[in-house]
C-alpha cells in the first residue's frame, strides 16, 4: 500500500499542480498554493520540534481563519491527529474533549462570540494533565499561552525531519454527541477521509479556479473536510468566512466571484430573501451543495431562477461515516434535491432495515444501515459504543429513519431518534438535557425540537421543579446560555407539574410536540 491517500500527500500534489494559484484568501491574506504548502510544512517542523509524534493528539478551537488551515494541515504533515472544537462551545465542554481526548496542544483565538477562549483554557489546565502548551492565533496571549508566531518559529534553526505517514494512520478525531448525551470521538484515517472527499468533490463537479467561501465552520466535517481538503484535491480557492453574516456573505460573493457556496437551507433562504440582495454582483456563483435540514423544492427553483447556481446537491452523511453517504447527482431534478438525499456515493452500501435488522422493501421506512470504506473504525477509547453502532460486519446503524425508492435515493424521515437541527447545527435533546439537569431548580427535564422559520428547528425544553423550589423561565434561559453553546440553548422553556410518559416511565416526547404545535 502506497502513501498516496494521505493529507500529506495532497498538500505537496497541491503544491506541485496548482503552483501560483490563490490558495487561501482573506481581507489579510493572499496564500498561493505554493506559500501554504511551505507555511504548513513550517508549522509541521514546530510540531515536531515541540515533541509531537505520530498518532499525537492537537486540538484546534477557533473560527474560520487561515491559521486555523495552517496549523491543521501542519499538524497532519508531523503525523498528529487533529481534534477540531465547537466555536460555540463553552469552557466545560471544551474542556471534557480536550481532556478525553489527551490533546497535548491546543491552539485557539483569544477572543470570539464573546468567549476568552485562552483565559479558559489556562484557568482550566490543572484538570487537563496531557496538555502542555496553548498557542494563540490571533489576539492578546495572555500568561500560560504562547503566541502562534513563537510556535511557528520555534523550529526555524532546526527543521527535524518529518515522519511518514501512511494511508491508515488517524487523521482527526471529531466529537459528536448521540442519544446518551456525552460526545464521542469518531475515529478517521487519512484514506477514509481522501477517498471520500475525492468522491464527494467530483460528484459537486469542484474544479480548479473556482472560488469557495467557507461559511461552514472548519470545526464540522462539512468545512474541514469538504472545504479545505476537497479545496487542495481540486485547487480551488478558499474563502474562509467566520461566521455567517448574510451583507459580509454578499459582499464577499461579490468581492472575490464567489462561485462555490455551500451551507445548509438557511444560508440559501436568508440570501434569497434579503432585501438588498440586488446590490451586489452574484453572478459568479455556480455550485451549492446543502441538507441537515427539510430542503423546499420553491428554494431550490429560486436559486436556479433568481441566482446563477448551475449545480445544486443535497446530500447525507454522519461524521461516523466520515461526513458522507449519499448525494444527488448534478443532473437530478428539483423534486428529487428537494425531497432525497440522493443515492449511495461509489463503494458504499446502503440498507434500510427493520428491527431486526432485515432489509424492508424498497419504499418501506425503516433504520438506515451504511457499510463502506467510509465506516469509521470505531469511537476513540469507547469500545462499548463502537460495538453498539457498528455491527461485527461493517455495517453502521446511523439510528435515523428513512425510506428507499427504486433508483437507490434515500429520504431521511426522522433523524436521529429526537436530534433536531438548529441552523445546520446537530442539537441532542439528551445532552441538552443533562446540562439542564445540573441547574439547582430542575428536577426533570425534557427537551424537543419545533420549527423555527428562520433556523429550521429550535429547541423547547419542559421542565419540572425540585420540590419547595419555583423556576423562572427567563432566568434558565440566562443560566443556560453561559453553560451550553448558543445553538443548544433552549429557544423557551416550559413549566410543568409532571411530564407525560408511557407505563414504562418512559417520556412522550410526541405529547410534548402536540402541546406546542
Amino acid at each position: 500500500m502506497t502513501s498516496e491517500l494521505t493529507i500529506p500527500a495532497l498538500i505537496r500534489r497541491a503544491a506541485e499542480q496548482f503552483g501560483d494559484t490563490e490558495a487561501v484568501v482573506t481581507a489579510d491574506v493572499r496564500w498561493s498554493y505554493i506559500e501554504l504548502a511551505a507555511r504548513s510544512e513550517r508549522a509541521a517542523h514546530a510540531f515536531v520540534a515541540a515533541g509531537i509524534e505520530p498518532g499525537d493528539r492537537i486540538a484546534i478551537w477557533a473560527p474560520n481563519i487561515p491559521y486555523w488551515i495552517e496549523a491543521c494541515l501542519g499538524a497532519h504533515l508531523a503525523g498528529a491527529a487533529v481534534v477540531p472544537l465547537n466555536t460555540r462551545f463553552k469552557g466545560a465542554e471544551a474542556v471534557d474533549i480536550i481532556g478525553r481526548s489527551r490533546a497535548r496542544i491546543v491552539f485557539c483565538v483569544h477572543d470570539f462570540l464573546g468567549n476568552d477562549y485562552a483565559s479558559v483554557l489556562v484557568d482550566s489546565r490543572d484538570g487537563l494533565p496531557d496538555l502542555e502548551d496553548i498557542v494563540v492565533f490571533a489576539g492578546e496571549s495572555p500568561p500560560g499561552t504562547r503566541p502562534w508566531v513563537d510556535f511557528v518559529d520555534s523550529a526555524s534553526n532546526t527543521e527535524p525531519d518529518l515522519p511518514t505517514v501512511t494511508n491508515d494512520m488517524m487523521s482527526d478525531i471529531i466529537f459528536t454527541s448521540g442519544t446518551t448525551g456525552r460526545p464521542k470521538g469518531v475515529i478517521a484515517t487519512h484514506e477514509q477521509t481522501v477517498r471520500v472527499f475525492q468522491d464527494w468533490s467530483a460528484i459537486v463537479g469542484l474544479r480548479h479556479g473556482d472560488r469557495y467561501l467557507i461559511v461552514n465552520p472548519f470545526f464540522h466535517t462539512f468545512g474541514y473536510k469538504a472545504g479545505i481538503l476537497a479545496s487542495l484535491m481540486q485547487g480551488a480557492t478558499m474563502v474562509p468566512e467566520p461566521m455567517f453574516d448574510v451583507p459580509a456573505v454578499l459582499q464577499r460573493v461579490s468581492d472575490e466571484s464567489i462561485s462555490m457556496l455551500p451551507g445548509p437551507p438557511t444560508l440559501y433562504l436568508s440570501i434569497l430573501n434579503h432585501p438588498d440582495r440586488g446590490s451586489f454582483d452574484l453572478s459568479s456563483l455556480r455550485l451549492a451543495v446543502t441538507g441537515a435540514a427539510a430542503v423546499p423544492v420553491e428554494m431550490i427553483r429560486r436559486m436556479r431562477e433568481e441566482l446563477t447556481f448551475e449545480t445544486i446537491l443535497t446530500a447525507y452523511g454522519l461524521t461516523e461515516s466520515t461526513g458522507t453517504v449519499s448525494m444527488c447527482r448534478p443532473d437530478d431534478d428539483p423534486h428529487t434535491i428537494s425531497t432525497t438525499s440522493g443515492r449511495a456515493i461509489p463503494n458504499v452500501e446502503i440498507r434500510i432495515v427493520d428491527d431486526d435488522g432485515t432489509e424492508v422493501a424498497r419504499g418501506d421506512p425503516g433504520e438506515i444501515w451504511v457499510r463502506g470504506y467510509n465506516v469509521t473504525s470505531g469511537y476513540f477509547e469507547d469500545p462499548a459504543a463502537t460495538a453498539a453502532a457498528v455491527t461485527a460486519d461493517g455495517w453502521l446503524r446511523t439510528g435515523d429513519i428513512g425510506v428507499m425508492d427504486d433508483r437507490g435515493y434515500i429520504d431521511i424521515t426522522d433523524r436521529k431518534k429526537d436530534m433536531f437541527i438548529v441552523g445546520g447545527f446537530n442539537a441532542y435533546p439528551a445532552e441538552i438535557e443533562n446540562a439542564l439537569l445540573s441547574h439547582p431548580s430542575i428536577a426533570q427535564v425534557a427537551v424537543i425540537g419545533v420549527p423555527d422559520g428562520r433556523m429550521g428547528e429550535v429547541g423547547h425544553a419542559f421542565v419540572v421543579a425540585k420540590t419547595d423550589t419555583t423556576i423562572d423561565p427567563v432566568e434558565v434561559l440566562s443560566w443556560s446560555r453561559e453553560q451550553m453553546a448558543n445553538y443548544k440553548v433552549p429557544r423557551a422553556v416550559h413549566v410543568v407539574n409532571t411530564l407525560p410518559t408511557n407505563a414504562s416511565g418512559k417520556v412522550l416526547k410526541f405529547e410534548l410536540r402536540n402541546s406546542v404545535s
